[in-house]
């Protein structure tokens, strides 16, 4: 997880597969931040939590916004953008779910507190890279489609 003020920065998360990739901006003071959640409840491992609570969705999430409220941001003028959440085994069946888990969990939290997300690229079976441009407040989502090579598509520019 990392939230920044500087608009030079671009924050990128890699390797989106069952995880989520999560971007928050506030486009007011142009505060963002970029989290990568691999599971979505951290009761799972309560000491691992403590340690590092971005690793779950239930636990990041409010971390994310808190950290982002220390640069001045605003959650009624966040843009909340996903990717991920994808089930990479198409073959076989995934008893475990946790591309949806992580997904529902999200939607359920930002639900409960009054937040819609505005962009999202989730589900199916391909592996995304993410980043997000702290100067225009864009989103990119990278897929590799095999063939086709890279797609990429951008959300939420000011």
């Amino acid at each position: 997880m990392k939230v920044s003020d500087r608009p030079d920065d671009t924050l990128i998360t890699y390797a989106l597969g069952s995880c989520l990739g999560v971007t928050i901006y506030d486009p007011v003071v142009r505060v963002g931040g970029l989290l990568h959640a691999m599971l979505p409840l951290s009761e799972v491992s309560p000491e691992r939590a403590s340690e590092k609570p971005w690793m779950f969705v239930d636990t990041g999430i409010p971390l994310l916004f808190r950290e982002s409220y220390k640069y001045g941001a605003r959650k009624e003028r966040m843009w909340v953008g996903v990717s991920g959440g994808a089930r990479l085994r198409e073959s076989e069946r995934d008893c475990f779910e946790i591309g949806k888990r992580n997904i529902l969990m999200l939607r359920k939290l930002l639900w409960r507190n009054g937040v819609l997300l505005r962009a999202e690229d989730v589900g199916g079976t391909r592996s995304r890279n993410m980043s997000l441009n702290l100067e225009s407040g864009c989103v990119t989502v990278f897929t590799y489609n095999g063939e086709k090579g890279k797609e990429t598509r951008v959300y939420e520019c000011r």
